[in-house]
C-alpha cells in the first residue's frame, strides 16, 4: 500500500521517498512507499514530473492505482543500478497539477450548481488533455439553463470560498448530506467541502479557495445514452480556449470584412448564396449533359440497332459522367462509354435497358488494366482508376470488344 500525500496537501509538488520495488517489463517503473504523484482515477488523469535516484533524473510518463493500492510510477527510460530500499526525490510538474486541480475543483461546482438549479446530478466526469465534460442525468437541457449554470458557477468562483478536506467515516458521511455517496465500502471517505456549497467525498486534487479556479467556461452539449454531455474549460485552460476562439472569430470576420459579432449573419449569408450556386451549377449540369448527349448521339452512326458514344474529359466530375450516361441512354437505344481524367480519373459504362452487354464485367476488365477499382450491375457502372494515363486507350479497347 502506498501512502498518499496528495490526499492531505495537493499543492505538494516535492517529496522524499524509499523505492519498495523496481518494474523492468514491460515498461520500466518505480513502487514507493509514499507518493505525492496522483494517479489516473474518478476521472481526472495522472500527472506527471520527474523521479530523482542518486544521479538519475527520470521523467515520469504516467502513474497507475494498481488493484492491491500500490501506486505505479511508470519511467521514460530503464533504470541503472537501483534496488529497493534506496532514496527517491519526487518533483511534480507544477503547471500540469494546478491545472487539473482547476479542472475537478470546477467540476464540484459545476456539478453542484446543476443540482441547485435543475435538479439534474452529475453521473460521470472526464477530465482530458484539452477539455472535461461531465455526464449529467437529464432528460433534456437547454441553451438557458447551460448559461444560468455558467453564471451561478463562476459566482461561486469570485466570492472565493474555501474549499476544505477531511475524512470521515462512512455511517458519518450518510448523516451529512453529501451530494454523492460513492457506491465502494471504505473505512474512511474523503471529503471535499466547498463552503455552503458543496459536500461530495472525493479522492482528487482541488484548490484551497474557489477564487483559484479563475473561470469556468462551458463549451458545447449533446445529448448522450444516460442523458447529456457537457464539455468545459477551467482556470488558465478557459483563457486559452477564449483566446482561441477570439483570434478564430477575428480572422472568420476579416474574410468577411465584417464585426465579429456579425459573423453568424455573415456565415448565413454565404452559407445561403453557395445553396444557390450550387443549385445552378447542378442546373447547369443538367442542362450541359442533355445537350451533350443528344449532339453525341446526333453525330454517332447507329451500328447494330444501337449507338457507341465513347469520349475521355479533361475535367469534368464523376457526377457529371453518371448524368450523361443516364442522358444518353435515356434519349436512345445506347451504349455510353465516358471517361474522365480530373479532378479524380473515374469511368462510367452505360446502356440502354434491354441491350444485350454487361457493363459490369466490361468495366471490371477495364479497370484490371488501370489498376482501378469499381463496379456496378448489367446496365450501369462506375469506377476510380489511380492516374490519368490508359484511360483513353481502356476505353478504346472496351469499344473494340462490344464491336467485334
Amino acid at each position: 500500500m502506498t501512502e498518499r500525500l496528495y490526499y492531505h496537501d495537493s499543492f505538494l509538488y516535492n517529496f522524499d521517498a524509499e523505492i519498495r520495488s523496481v518494474v523492468e517489463t514491460p515498461r520500466p517503473a518505480l513502487i514507493l512507499d509514499r507518493t505525492a504523484f496522483y494517479p489516473t482515477s474518478g476521472g481526472q488523469i495522472h500527472d506527471t514530473g520527474w523521479l530523482v535516484v542518486a544521479d538519475e533524473k527520470h521523467h515520469v510518463t504516467e502513474v497507475v492505482d494498481a488493484e492491491d493500492g500500490r501506486v505505479v510510477h511508470y519511467l521514460d527510460a530503464p533504470l541503472k543500478n537501483v534496488q529497493p530500499g534506496a532514496k527517491v526525490r519526487g518533483e511534480i510538474d507544477p503547471a500540469r497539477r494546478r491545472d487539473h486541480m482547476q479542472q475537478h475543483s470546477a467540476q464540484h461546482v459545476l456539478s453542484a450548481a446543476f443540482v441547485r438549479l435543475f435538479n439534474m446530478p452529475t453521473v460521470s466526469f472526464h477530465m482530458a488533455d484539452d477539455y472535461c465534460s461531465i455526464d449529467l442525468d437529464a432528460p433534456a437541457l437547454s441553451k438557458d439553463q447551460i448559461e444560468s449554470t455558467e453564471r451561478l458557477a463562476n459566482e461561486v468562483v469570485q466570492e472565493n470560498r474555501g474549499v476544505d478536506m477531511r475524512f470521515v467515516t462512512r455511517d458519518e458521511a450518510e448523516k451529512l448530506g453529501l451530494r454523492k455517496l460513492p457506491p465502494t465500502e471504505r473505512d474512511l471517505l474523503r471529503l471535499i467541502d466547498i463552503r455552503d456549497f458543496d459536500l461530495t467525498a472525493c479522492g482528487g486534487t482541488h484548490v484551497s479557495n474557489t477564487g483559484q479556479i479563475g473561470s469556468i467556461l462551458l463549451r458545447r452539449s449533446e445529448k448522450v445514452r444516460q442523458g447529456y454531455r457537457v464539455e468545459f474549460v477551467a482556470g488558465q485552460r478557459a483563457v486559452s480556449t477564449a483566446r482561441r476562439d477570439f483570434s478564430t472569430l477575428t480572422e472568420t470576420a476579416a474574410l468577411f470584412s465584417a464585426h465579429i459579432y456579425d459573423v453568424p449573419q455573415q456565415a448565413r449569408k454565404a452559407a445561403d448564396e453557395i445553396r444557390s450556386l450550387r443549385k445552378q451549377r447542378e442546373q447547369s449540369q443538367e442542362e450541359l449533359a442533355a445537350a451533350q448527349a443528344t449532339t453525341f448521339l446526333a453525330e454517332t452512326p447507329e451500328t447494330k440497332g444501337r449507338k457507341l458514344i465513347v469520349r475521355t474529359f479533361s475535367d469534368r466530375d464523376l457526377n457529371f459522367l453518371k448524368l450523361l450516361a443516364q442522358k444518353i441512354t435515356r434519349q436512345s437505344p445506347a451504349i455510353g462509354l465516358l471517361a474522365t481524367e480530373s479532378p479524380q480519373p473515374a469511368l462510367v459504362f452505360a446502356q440502354s435497358p434491354g441491350l444485350p452487354h454487361d457493363m459490369g464485367a466490361l468495366l471490371k476488365e477495364a479497370l484490371a488494366k488501370l489498376g482501378g477499382r469499381g463496379g456496378g450491375s448489367k446496365d450501369f457502372a462506375q469506377g476510380g482508376a489511380p492516374q490519368a494515363a490508359g484511360l483513353a486507350e481502356a476505353l478504346a479497347a472496351a469499344a473494340q470488344s462490344l464491336t467485334s
